[in-house]
C-alpha cells in the first residue's frame, strides 16, 4: 500500500457560489472526507495539505473591521489561524468519516511551519492578491500606508502579497513520526506558516506559499509515494476551456515541462499543480496525480485524472 500526500483545493470546502459559512464549510468537508476515508480504508496512509485562499481573506476582512479595536494581526499569524480552524474542521470531519466507516484510526492536526528564505526575488515582487476588493480611493490610502496594491480583473482592487517557495518543512521529521505510528495527519495548510531563520531563530515572514509547492516539498521530505491534487476538473487539459480542449490521461515529465514552458498551464490556475508534480516526481516519487475528490480511489488505480510519472 502507498503513503499518499493528498492537497485539498479550496473547492473541496468552499464551493462556488457558497458564502462560506462555517456550516458549509464543515459540510462540503465532510462529503470531501468520506472520500478520503476510502483510500484509507483500501489500506492505504494518507497525509492532507489544504488550501486557505478564501479563510484567510475571511480573517484579513475580519482584522480589517477591528482596526482600532482590538491589536492588529500580521499575515503570518492569519495564516496560522485559518491553519488551526482548518486543521480542526478536517481532522473532526475525517474522524467522524471514519467512524462512519467502521475504521478506528487516529487523526492529528499539525500546526506546520515552512521555511523561506527573505531574500527569495518574490519578496521583492508581491503577486499573490489576498483579502477583501477595495475601491480605488481605499486602494490609495492602503498604498499610503506601505501596502501593495493592483486591480484584479476589473472587479476591483486588492493587496497582494509576496509568495517565496517553500525551502523546508519545519515539523516534518514530527509529521514522520506520526505517519510512523499510524496516525492520519493534516499538514501544511495553506501552504504552511510563512517563516524565515535569522540568528539561529524563526520568524514569522508576512507571505503566502503556494499549497501545491509546499505539499510537493512535504511528499518529498516524508518520502510518500504519491502526491495527489484534488481539484475540480477532471483531467488535466491542453487549449482549456477553448474549443480545442484536449483532456489528457497521463504526461511524462518532458511533457509537463514542455507543455508548462509553451504557457499551457497558467500560474493562476494548473500551472503550479504541474509544476509541484514534476518537482515531486523529478526528486523520485512515484507519481503524480490531479484528479476530482470524488474519484480519488479510482484515479489511484489509473482510471481517471491525469497521472504524472
Amino acid at each position: 500500500m502507498s503513503l499518499i500526500v493528498a492537497a485539498l483545493g479550496g473547492n473541496a470546502i468552499i464551493k462556488k457560489g457558497e458564502q462560506g459559512t462555517f456550516a458549509q464549510q464543515f459540510r462540503n468537508t465532510f462529503e470531501c472526507m468520506g472520500y478520503i476515508a476510502h483510500l484509507i480504508r483500501a489500506g492505504h496512509q494518507v497525509v492532507l495539505t489544504h488550501g486557505n485562499g478564501l479563510q484567510v481573506g475571511f480573517i484579513m476582512i475580519q482584522v480589517e473591521a477591528a482596526a482600532g479595536k482590538v491589536p492588529t494581526a500580521p499575515l503570518h499569524v492569519d495564516v496560522a489561524q485559518s491553519q488551526g480552524s482548518m486543521g480542526y474542521m478536517i481532522a473532526q470531519s475525517l474522524i467522524n468519516q471514519l467512524q462512519e466507516h467502521g475504521i478506528d484510526t487516529c487523526v492529528a492536526a499539525v500546526m506546520t511551519q515552512v521555511l523561506v528564505n527573505r531574500d527569495d526575488l518574490a519578496m521583492k515582487h508581491p503577486t499573490k492578491p489576498v483579502g477583501a476588493f477595495y475601491t480605488r480611493e481605499r486602494a490609495v490610502e492602503l498604498e499610503r500606508r506601505g501596502h501593495a496594491i493592483v486591480e484584479d480583473s476589473g472587479r476591483g482592487w486588492r493587496r497582494v502579497v509576496a509568495s517565496p517557495r517553500p525551502i523546508r518543512i519545519i515539523e516534518a521529521e514530527i509529521i514522520k513520526d506520526l505517519v510512523q505510528a499510524g496516525t492520519i495527519v493534516v499538514a501544511c495548510g495553506g501552504g504552511g506558516i510563512p517563516v524565515a531563520e535569522e540568528n539561529g531563530a524563526l520568524n514569522g515572514v508576512d507571505a503566502v506559499i503556494d499549497k501545491d509547492l509546499a505539499s510537493s516539498l512535504l511528499a518529498d521530505e516524508i518520502k510518500a509515494d504519491v502526491i495527489m491534487f484534488l481539484t475540480t476538473v477532471d483531467q488535466v487539459a491542453l487549449n482549456y476551456n477553448t474549443p480545442q480542449q484536449v483532456e489528457l490521461e497521463r504526461l511524462s515529465l518532458d511533457e509537463a515541462r514542455q507543455y508548462l514552458h509553451d504557457g499551457q498551464f497558467p500560474p493562476g490556475s494548473m500551472g503550479p499543480k504541474i509544476e509541484a508534480a514534476v518537482e515531486f516526481v523529478e526528486c523520485g516519487g512515484e507519481r503524480a496525480v490531479v484528479c476530482r475528490p470524488k474519484v480519488v480511489v479510482e484515479a489511484l488505480a489509473g482510471r481517471a485524472g491525469t497521472v504524472i510519472e
